[in-house]
């Protein structure tokens, strides 16, 4: 199909904020469409997205690589790697879209400090919380005097750190730490969610009445103090389970579970700054996948009409098959690594996503679905 010429030269400049998932939904539904159709910016919308998660690190290990559990609802390792992917956009985050062509992206990501690499005794479960601290550490440095931006949920920059220590806190209780002062009355009968918008209102007025930047040190302790529990380091341990977040999980995982979130609210800081936040490093972002894939096929359950959900990027492809295993697959979706995170954490509308093939209101079903798993 031709593209007309002003789509083109249009899209092209967005090519560089959709590397980053920094594009409204307006323009984010224009990216995917024009790049099935061109060649050109497929090719240079996969460059561009190369780029931002090499200046992040080593790519580490892909879909299959280190750390593969293999416990996704009928899951099935599938080679080649995925075109050029959709773009990503979170929503409901203040801010300005990040423009610029590949050479200032180039030039203001390696400009920021390189993020600190996580101890060598840290075990593989806990690498990617580390990483995500040391990123959100990072970003935090340029916040300058900007902590009362507004970020996301009415919340400022400061907010959303304090948010973070009221998250971080049903972990660090469950591995023996002391909660964060104040304490907060749970109305009785509360289910997990209730205790936890709670617990947030209040850690966020506390940290209110704070200078920003102890606010962040009361956040680094904690985080520090996490990584440096015995589970964080000892793969048995970290294998027991636990409910924490109405999830009941191997301590491992909720890890995990702290990765993604203090990750999500980089992105979201980031976004409110105008500063760019590139994803995880490969390797961390398919052990998000994986985990996100598990947690979606328990929350469709087994009678769910059956979808193929393939999830692909330039380092490889995994391909689950969520739903009833007594019925024939009835539609197929393909998405970037990124993008589904992004979906799964409440930061990427499901109608901003490609709509896959087949049954459309199976494929929707599961987009949603995956939409509704978010609370952060």
């Amino acid at each position: 199909m031709a593209t007309d010429a002003r789509d083109h030269a249009a899209v092209s400049e967005l090519l560089g904020a959709w590397a980053l998932q920094a594009l409204p939904a307006d323009e984010q539904r224009a990216v995917p469409a024009h790049l099935a159709d061109c060649e050109e910016c497929a090719a240079e919308a996969e460059r561009l997205r190369a780029t931002v998660r090499s200046l992040n690190g080593p790519n580490g290990d892909g879909p299959n690589g280190d750390g593969r559990d293999g416990s996704g609802p009928n899951e099935h390792g599938a080679a080649g790697s995925g075109a050029a992917g959709s773009g990503s956009n979170e929503h409901g985050a203040a801010g300005h879209p990040f423009r610029t062509g590949a050479g200032p992206l180039a030039a203001a990501l390696a400009s920021r400090p390189p993020v600190p690499r996580a101890p060598s005794d840290t075990a593989p479960h806990a690498q990617p919380y580390a990483a995500a601290v040391a990123a959100l550490q990072a970003l935090l440095a340029e916040a300058d005097d900007a902590w009362s931006t507004q970020v996301v949920h009415g919340w400022t920059v400061r907010d959303t750190v304090a948010h973070l220590i009221a998250a971080d806190e049903p972990l660090a209780v469950h591995l023996g730490l002391p909660g964060h002062e104040p304490p907060v009355d749970v109305p009785n009968g509360g289910d997990w969610h209730t205790a936890w918008v709670a617990r947030t209102r209040t850690v966020i007025a506390h940290e209110r009445a704070r200078d920003p930047h102890a606010t962040v040190a009361v956040w680094r302790a904690r985080a520090a103090e996490l990584l440096a529990a015995p589970a964080a380091h000892d793969a048995e341990l970290a294998a027991q389970a636990a409910t924490l977040m109405g999830a009941r999980l191997p301590v491992a995982e909720h890890f995990l579970v702290r990765a993604f979130e203090t990750w999500i609210h980089s992105q979201d800081i980031g976004r409110a700054l105008d500063r760019p936040v590139p994803p995880p490093p490969a390797g961390h972002l398919w052990r998000l996948v994986r985990l996100a894939v598990r947690i979606l096929g328990q929350a469709l359950g087994p009678r769910a009409t059956p979808v193929a959900l393939t999830v692909a990027d330039a380092n490889g492809s995994t391909e689950w098959v969520l739903g009833s295993e007594d019925e024939p697959v009835r539609a197929e979706l393909t998405l970037d690594p990124v993008d589904f995170c992004l979906l799964v954490g409440g930061r990427a509308a499901p109608d901003t996503l490609p709509p896959g093939t087949g049954d459309p209101r199976a494929a929707r079903t599961l987009l949603d679905r995956a939409a509704q798993l978010a609370w952060l």
